[in-house]
């Protein structure tokens, strides 16, 4: 997904954890707080997390590695999320995650150049209009190889 980032520095990561409420000082928010700040969760970030809480820092690594949704390298800048609920399995997902996988990069991986993040997602309530995918949080719907090459064009020239 698509964050407007701050370069990661020690005090930059202790400014974002003092802002959190007192309701959200709790491990799941801080480590949110500081992937939104930063794009991801720097592993010295697990350390300043843990003595900001007080807690250890194992407990800090085990939610940052609980949670797929929580990255520990910055991400690409462009993010291709596709469906893979029955809905969209259904009308063609797989197709979609064969072709990516073979032209642009597995589920899971970054395209060759860089640039481009790939993942599975299971729901983006859209369907009606499956096979669906999020690129850099724009959804769009009923793809194909074609139109979501077509995207991934127009997205990258937005760059």
């Amino acid at each position: 997904m698509a964050y407007a980032v701050a370069p990661w520095s020690l005090g930059a990561g202790q400014a974002v954890l003092e802002i959190l409420p007192a309701d959200e000082r709790l491990i799941l928010p801080a480590l949110q707080a500081v992937q939104q700040g930063f794009g991801y969760v720097p592993k010295e970030a697990v350390a300043l997390i843990a003595n900001s809480l007080n807690v250890s820092v194992a407990d800090v690594h085990g939610v940052l590695t609980y949670y797929h949704e929580l990255r520990t390298t910055a991400p690409a800048p462009l993010t291709v999320a596709i469906c893979v609920a029955e809905a969209c399995q259904a009308t063609g997902a797989r197709e979609l995650i064969a072709h990516v996988s073979a032209n642009l990069a597995p589920v899971g991986g970054r395209s060759d150049d860089g640039q481009v993040d790939v993942v599975e997602v299971f729901c983006l309530g859209n369907c009606a209009l499956g096979p669906a995918a999020l690129i850099n949080e724009r959804l769009v719907g009923r793809l194909t190889p074609k139109s979501l090459e077509s995207a991934l064009a127009d997205s990258r020239a937005a760059l």
